[in-house]
C-alpha cells in the first residue's frame, strides 16, 4: 500500500464511492469504459480475497433521474441525481459533446461540489472542458481528445495541453485522452489503489492489452 496514495488507505477501511457523471450526448465509452474497469477490479479484488469488503461502489450521477440521451442514440438512466448529493471518494467526468454541461450552471457547481469532496477527480476526452469550465484544472497539465487539443489551448489559455500521452497524472487531479484512454487511465487508478497486480488481473480478465510500464505524463 502506498501511503502517500490516500485511496489506497481509504480502500482499506472501507469500500470507495465512484461516481460517474452521465448528461445528453455524452460518450458511450467514455463512461463505460471506466465503469467497467472498477466494477471488474472490485470483482477480481473479492476473488483475490484482496480486502474484507468491496473495494468499489459505483454510481452515475446526473442532473435528474430522467432518460438521457447519450452519443449515438443509446438511452441512459442515471443512478442517482445531483438533489441525491451523492458522495465520491473517486469522481470521474466524462466526455462527447459537451455543449450540454458548459452551458449549465447546475452541473458546473455540481462539479465543483463533488470534486472538492473527492480525493481523487478524473476526466475522460473532452470532459477537459467541464473541468476547465469548472475553473479545477487552472494552471495545470492536462490532456483531451486529439481532435480537441487546439480547442481546449485556445479556451483556456492558461492550461498546458500535452499532445500524445494516454493521460496526464498530477495525484489529486487526471485527465486522459480520447475515448478508450479512459480505460488506461482507470487501470492506473487501480493500480494506484489496489496496487499494480490488481490492475494487471483486471485488465486480464477484461483482456484488455494494458501494461504499468507506460509512464503516464506529470506535472513536471
Amino acid at each position: 500500500m502506498d501511503k502517500h496514495e490516500p485511496l489506497a488507505a481509504r480502500v482499506h477501511q472501507r469500500t470507495l464511492e465512484v461516481g460517474i457523471l452521465l448528461f445528453p450526448e455524452v460518450e458511450i465509452l467514455d463512461f463505460a469504459g471506466p465503469y467497467e474497469v472498477f466494477s471488474v477490479a472490485a470483482r477480481v479484488a473479492r476473488r483475490d480475497r484482496l480486502l474484507a469488503h468491496d473495494a468499489f461502489r459505483l454510481r452515475s450521477i446526473a442532473a435528474e433521474r430522467t432518460l438521457i440521451r447519450a452519443r449515438h442514440g443509446l438511452r441512459l438512466m442515471a443512478d442517482a441525481d445531483f438533489a441525491d448529493e451523492p458522495a465520491c471518494d473517486l469522481l470521474i467526468v466524462p466526455g462527447g459533446v459537451v455543449d450540454q454541461p458548459l452551458s449549465d450552471p447546475a452541473t458546473l457547481a455540481w462539479v465543483r461540489q463533488a470534486a472538492a469532496q473527492a480525493a481523487v477527480t478524473a476526466s475522460v476526452c473532452t470532459g477537459a472542458f467541464i473541468l476547465a469550465e469548472a475553473g479545477l484544472l487552472a494552471g495545470q497539465r492536462v490532456t483531451t481528445h486529439w481532435e480537441d487539443i487546439a480547442d481546449l489551448r485556445s479556451r483556456y489559455p492558461d492550461l498546458t495541453v500535452a499532445e500524445s500521452v494516454p493521460f496526464v497524472d498530477l495525484g489529486a487531479t487526471l485527465t486522459s485522452a480520447g475515448i478508450s484512454a479512459g480505460i488506461a487511465m482507470s487501470l492506473h487508478l487501480v493500480a494506484r489503489i489496489l496496487g499494480p497486480q490488481a490492475a494487471r488481473a483486471t485488465a486480464r480478465q477484461m483482456q484488455y492489452d494494458w501494461t504499468d510500464s507506460v509512464q503516464p505524463l506529470g506535472g513536471g
